[in-house]
């Protein structure tokens, strides 16, 4: 704190959400713009010397830098670092990964209805803030939270290219099993195939993973 204000850390890549966080810090007596970067890889920096209170972190970055990623960097070696984790992706996995880490905060940018103002106060008066569930998406015929939670782990399997071998090896299922849940996302979206599947869950945000990610 300084000045007897906080002093808040924007992590956003996006012109329109950044200016408008920027807006709301300068507008607030609580808090102070310390910066507004663009990419989550270069948000530690920022921390050294206990000069940073709050961050405001989106989840993807410019450079692909990861703001999960960074976040728990930081509360590994900042712990007293307020973290709110503000996205406009909705993918299922966020939230718990956030939580994971020790992320003070999550965000919704287009559909939380509560203040980000409101949220900054909470969470630096000790209060951990999650929404109560994910935002509903439209997935073809269906809507994000018509799917099991079983369903949208398959999901998010097959937006990361895996078969269906090695997502029943994975999570020790048989195949056919696999098999039985792409038939009924397929039946629930009306999408004619699963590539056509994987391509449209990402465009929407719903699950995003990469070959290469570990599981969480």
């Amino acid at each position: 704190m300084k000045n007897g204000k906080y002093s808040v850390l924007i992590v956003e890549d996006q012109a329109m959400p950044a200016q408008l966080f920027a807006h709301f810090v300068r507008s607030s007596e609580k808090y102070e713009l310390a910066a507004s970067i663009v990419s989550a890889s270069f948000a530690e920096v920022y921390c050294m010397g206990g000069k940073i209170d709050l961050i405001l972190m989106d989840v993807v970055t410019a450079d692909g830098a990861c703001g999960l990623d960074a976040a728990e960097k930081i509360k590994a070696k900042y712990p007293n670092v307020k973290i709110i984790i503000v996205t406009s992706m909705p993918e299922c996995s966020y939230i718990k990964r956030a939580k994971k880490i020790g992320v003070d905060g999550f965000w919704y940018k287009e559909t939380s209805k509560e203040p980000i103002l409101s949220l900054m106060d909470r969470v630096m008066n000790g209060e951990k803030v999650y929404p109560d569930g994910l935002p509903p998406v439209k997935l073809g015929l269906a809507f994000s939270n018509e799917f099991t939670d079983r369903e949208l782990t398959i999901l998010r399997e097959i937006t990361g290219g895996f078969s269906n071998q090695e997502i029943a090896e994975k999570y020790g299922i048989a195949a056919n099993t696999v098999k039985n849940h792409v038939a009924n996302l397929l039946l629930k979206t009306g999408f004619r195939n699963r590539i056509e599947l994987a391509v449209r869950a990402r465009e929407a945000g719903i699950v995003i993973m990469e070959r290469s990610e570990d599981d969480i």
